[in-house]
């Protein structure tokens, strides 16, 4: 199961793949990067005046676009969705 700290459920799910990622996490916030078939994704976690939410590239390789609301089930929702 993944470490403690933010994220917790994509870490999980990326480790239940068996893909390598890196994590960090930095002011509350965390940063998964990792790669698929080649290609780089991130996933930013934010804090903006409260409102929580992720930018990620994961729907569109070389495009960032926020997720806000129950954004890992979003995240998950998006990877599970790759075949």
């Amino acid at each position: 199961m993944a470490q403690e700290g933010r994220l917790q459920r994509v870490r999980a799910y990326l480790e239940s793949k068996g893909w390598e990622y890196e994590y960090h996490e930095e002011d509350g916030c965390g940063s998964v990067d990792f790669s698929y078939r080649g290609v780089p994704y991130h996933i930013w976690e934010f804090d903006e005046g409260g409102t929580r939410g992720v930018e990620t590239n994961l729907q569109h390789g070389g495009r960032q676009e926020e997720v806000l609301g129950d954004y890992e089930a979003s995240l998950i929702e998006m990877l599970e969705s790759w075949k």
